[in-house]
């Protein structure tokens, strides 16, 4: 077959160092400081790290590639030989041992590389891979030898590849979001052209890729200088409202609870609702509530208690969204609840203020005391000072932000379910003051300013001082936390979502401590101190995707990260902040801000199952046409030698289909996938189910061709591919799903090349039929890998489902029970209303439309598999063998407990500390009769596996030996395999590792 395209391939479709790449990335989610991400809240930003690496390599071409220009060749060898030699005399403290001693290696003369040299070009490949994947290295990120190196190797991979003498390739992202993309495209020495349609998405874009570029050290400068102003004006201005102790101490906190009435018989009291008792939870200090019922004056009161015993704290007062009274033990329904709080709009501002956090002057750390009569005193004179100077507003915009929010009818913001029914109600009397103050500050800065002579530099000025006021609105909201376990006040966004929380945390914004004005300025000066090193601006604009500004041909990378259905709901989270922009910003970008809200109408997302739009509107159908029309655009404004890489993580088959598709649909040849891991292993997500670790780079390039593939020679060159992909991406740690979804991209670069494929019949093959050969081919491909090319065909269907089941969960499963974030979500009202407590399923458990694709592939059924695989709803759970012991032995065994239970030992020996493997604690099973083999090697090797966890030794032995199991090689096998695949910690692991430790004393 001859090339998809006449020009040379670029590094990224031959090869991509993701092991490194995947460490630099997940390492970058606990870096903060001079981070963009700490310049503003935005959804989903891509890695710095993956973006780095992964424009490089899209940017510069293979030099082993018989097409590559002889130009880059050389020019690239002298400049990678340079940098080895910088690398080994200057970079010891910035690099990691292993790559400056490489690097010290390579700079030594007989390591030089010669361009002219063919047998060379291999290793300059290998070299300009290895810098890549430093450079995705935080820590590198702002040297000056890396910045240089990778500047000049852009350069020379441009002018090589016909670009005019001079100029930069154009690197251009649709979706731009929070900026990681081009910000990175500026880094490594390219042109970026940022667009979004969202204008909160298109500041942030302006002030990192224009204003830090631009302005430099004298936006800093400005911006220290003039917030601080904004802090001593607003401390002039708010100090009464946040007084000091009368022992000197500073109120950084304070938490209120939201109220209901208690509707018990003859109760009446206000019940203050609070999921938690907790004030400080940490191995060296513990401070919380103790309730005091006084129904007499029907109200609840507080003591605050240190030094507290875990099992001292008693319950909150609110479960699944139901209320219960202390003083009568009443429980008011969720319905009831929510029938309150819509009368009261939220009941933000009746909230009852239950504790104030403070910090001395003399003293470390967070100290907890009850309210008292000045704390109540300043909460009221706030409140007349609000009122009062609403009465004196004039303007087209209200003081408090008065937008409605009741269209919001989503998982994503549920306020309105409870009165939240505009954004004014989302904040305290005392908030809203705090906020409506610091936006008048801002827009004093641009009058003053405006007396200068640069209008740039004023906006440009005024626009980083209006991001740390977002930045305060996020933590002033009555949607905001009180993190027990780190003693600081968490944002209203802790994920992707505006829930409503029970009891809420109010931060002190002249406070001098943790989520005050002080810190949110610092956050914004490091962002812009850490983004010097960008060479010139980039440019940004407000566009819809769909309808492209660029002309034909303009572009030489198209690069970007789409929304994914319904994962984000982009413009209704950014409305939170768009309201306090549109009066902080709305003279210096009339044209962003003109509307309420932000525009949803044309935003490429699925609208959440409970919207109204998701019926007739912005549905999979709206989504999909759109997504489409976007590709379309990406490849007409890409020159024809141009690169395309769209990066997607959608754990839906149907999600990836449709996304697939509308690129195949819209003109573009994939050329390669690679997955980079950029996601923590405990989040949410992550636990018991088998969503993507990694992001899937799809590299693709315009199709240049309009030919007529034939499906027999399409079927016939697909194993090929895949048995030549599968193995490398093992050798780079690439299993699982991540492997499975990585092996698209080869895939369809057999299948995308053509405008259309055809059976003998003439008849059109749709993309999702291939798919279904793909999915079948990198079935058959993993087994071969799992069962280390024994022939798989050898076992039964149980067998290979089980196997390849377990494999597309291993870059999943986690041993803990829950999540760190799962653990903080607690506070959260969502899904609380149906007042139903949630089930988990346990087990392994994939999307049911992956189970059936995999099981198709490897022949197998799910429909007479009832017995090892549960379907329920959209998903599909591999039983754990313990829930299999009924069906294995008879309805008079027993399943294995929730918990094993511990060993009690009276004296402990030699062989206990060391642990023996061959020893299960005694379970009772009930009757496991070893009489009927299981019909199954599966079923046999799970009889054996419970044998061995209810401590039955002989029973096994007899069964192994005398009865002939073990006999049967592929027992061993399979045990062998599933040993492999059973994630570390879990009971089955175990209990198959005992079996197989017993092999060889059975004479196996």
């Amino acid at each position: 077959m001859s090339p998809v395209t006449p020009y040379p391939k670029r590094l990224i479709e031959v090869d991509l160092p993701i092991k490194r790449i995947s460490a630099h990335a997940r390492r970058e989610k606990s870096i903060r400081h001079g981070h963009i991400s700490t310049l503003h809240i935005w959804w989903a930003r891509r890695p710095l790290a993956a973006c780095r690496a992964v424009i490089c390599a899209a940017l510069w071409p293979d030099p082993v590639d018989p097409l590559c220009p002889q130009k880059f060749r050389e020019e690239a060898a002298k400049i990678i030989n340079q940098f080895a030699k910088k690398a080994a005399i200057e970079l010891g403290n910035s690099c990691s041992t292993e790559s400056w001693e490489q690097w010290q290696v390579l700079a030594q003369p007989e390591n030089q590389l010669d361009a002219n040299n063919p047998q060379h070009l291999k290793s300059l490949r290998e070299r300009l891979l290895d810098f890549i994947a430093d450079f995705a290295n935080w820590d590198n990120s702002t040297q000056s030898e890396y910045l240089e190196t990778s500047r000049a190797l852009t350069q020379c991979a441009h002018e090589s590849l016909g670009g005019i003498p001079g100029t930069r390739p154009l690197v251009v992202d649709p979706f731009a979001g929070g900026g990681a993309i081009p910000l990175e495209a500026l880094r490594v020495g390219a042109d970026a052209f940022a667009s979004d349609l969202n204008p909160v998405a298109v500041l942030l874009n302006k002030v990192v890729l224009e204003y830090i570029p631009k302005y430099g050290q004298q936006l800093a400068n400005e911006v220290r200088k003039w917030g601080e102003w904004i802090k001593e004006e607003a401390e002039k201005e708010l100090g009464e409202f946040y007084p000091k102790d009368a022992d000197g101490s500073t109120p950084i906190a304070y938490l209120w609870a939201r109220t209901i009435v208690c509707e018990g018989p003859g109760c009446g009291a206000e019940v203050p609702l609070m999921r938690s008792l907790w004030l400080a939870k940490k191995s060296n200090k513990s401070v919380g509530l103790r309730v005091i019922p006084n129904p007499e004056e029907k109200r609840v009161d507080f003591e605050i208690i240190e030094n507290i015993k875990t099992k001292d704290v008693k319950d909150g007062t609110v479960k699944r969204g139901s209320a219960t009274c202390p003083c009568c033990g009443f429980t008011t329904p969720v319905a009831s609840v929510k029938k309150q709080f819509k009368a009261r709009y939220g009941g933000t501002n009746d909230a009852r203020l239950f504790c104030v956090v403070t910090t001395r002057k003399s003293e470390k750390g967070r100290f907890y005391r009850l309210p008292n009569q000045t704390d109540l005193e300043a909460v009221r004179k706030a409140t007349e000072e609000l009122e009062k100077r609403k009465r004196e507003h004039q303007g087209e915009l209200s003081l408090v932000p008065d937008e409605s929010t009741e269209h919001y009818n989503t998982f994503v913001n549920r306020g309105p379910l409870y009165g939240l029914t505009n954004w004014g109600y989302y904040f305290t009397s005392r908030q809203a003051l705090a906020l409506t103050t610091l936006v008048r500050l801002v827009k004093k800065v641009g009058e003053k300013l405006s007396e200068g002579d640069d209008r740039g530099l004023e906006i440009a000025v005024q626009t980083c001082l209006a991001l740390a006021i977002d930045r305060q609105a996020d933590k002033i909201s009555s949607i905001g936390r009180w993190d027990v376990a780190r003693e600081n006040p968490q944002g209203t966004f802790t994920r992707q979502a505006l829930p409503i929380v029970w009891d809420f945390s109010e931060v002190n914004p002249i406070s001098g401590s943790a989520g005050d004005l002080k810190t949110a300025l610092g956050w914004i000066l490091d962002v812009c101190d850490t983004n010097f090193i960008l060479p010139y601006p980039g440019q940004t604009q407000q566009a819809n995707a769909a309808n492209h500004p660029l002309p034909d041909d303009f572009a030489q990378c198209f690069f970007s990260d789409p929304p994914y259905y319904f994962s984000v709901q982009y413009a209704d989270l950014s409305d939170f902040f768009y309201v306090w922009l549109r009066r902080s910003l709305g003279d210096c970008y009339p044209s962003f801000f003109g509307t309420p809200l932000t525009i949803k109408d044309d935003e490429i997302i699925v609208q959440s199952p409970q919207h109204e739009f998701a019926r007739e509107g912005k549905n999979n159908a709206f989504y999909e046409s759109r997504m489409q029309k976007a590709m379309a655009e990406g490849c007409r404004i890409l020159s024809p030698d141009g690169v395309g890489i769209i990066v997607f993580a959608h754990k839906s088959t149907s999600g990836w289909e449709a996304q697939l598709q509308a690129m195949v649909n819209a003109g573009w040849t994939m050329t390669g996938s690679w997955p980079i891991d950029t996601e923590m292993g405990t989040r949410l997500l992550a636990q018991n189910c088998a969503t993507l670790a990694s992001s899937v780079h799809i590299v693709c390039r315009p199709r240049n061709t309009h030919e007529i593939g034939d499906w027999r020679d399409v079927l016939q060159e697909l194993p090929t591919r895949i048995h030549e992909w599968m193995p490398r991406l093992a050798a780079e740690g690439v299993v699982g799903a991540d492997a499975i979804f990585a092996c698209l991209g080869p895939a369809l670069e057999i299948f995308s090349r053509y405008d259309t494929v055809e059976k003998p019949s003439g008849e059109v093959v749709p993309l999702g039929e291939y798919l279904e050969y793909v999915w079948a081919a990198v079935s058959r491909e993993a087994l071969s890998m799992i069962f280390e090319n024994a022939d798989a065909t050898g076992f039964e269907e149980d067998a290979r489902l089980t196997a390849m089941w377990l494999w597309t969960l291993s870059t999943e499963i986690q041993p803990s029970d829950a999540s760190p974030d799962e653990e903080e979500t607690g506070n959260e009202a969502d899904d609380e209303d149906t007042g139903k407590k949630s089930t988990k399923m346990s087990g392994y458990l994939l999307e049911f439309d992956a189970a059936r694709k995999i099981a198709q592939g490897l022949g197998a059924h799910l429909e007479k598999l009832t017995s090892l695989i549960q379907v329920k709803g959209d998903k599909a759970r591999l039983l754990p063998v313990g829930e299999r012991s009924q069906y294995l032995f008879g309805k008079n065994a027993g399943q294995a407990p929730a918990k094993s239970p511990k060993k009690n030992h009276k004296q402990l020996n030699l062989f206990d500390s060391l642990g023996d493997p061959t020893e299960e604690e005694s379970i009772d099973w009930g009757d496991t009769n070893t009489e009927n083999q299981g019909k199954t090697v599966l079923d046999r090797i799970h009889q054996t596996m419970i044998l061995f966890a209810a401590g039955r030794s002989e029973a096994l032995k007899r069964f192994l030996v005398d009865d002939g199991v073990g006999s049967d090689k592929r027992f061993w096998t399979l045990a062998q395999a599933l040993s492999a695949l059973y994630p570390p910690g879990t009971d089955e692991k175990r209990w198959v590792d005992g079996v197989l430790a017993r092999k060889k004393g059975l004479g196996f």
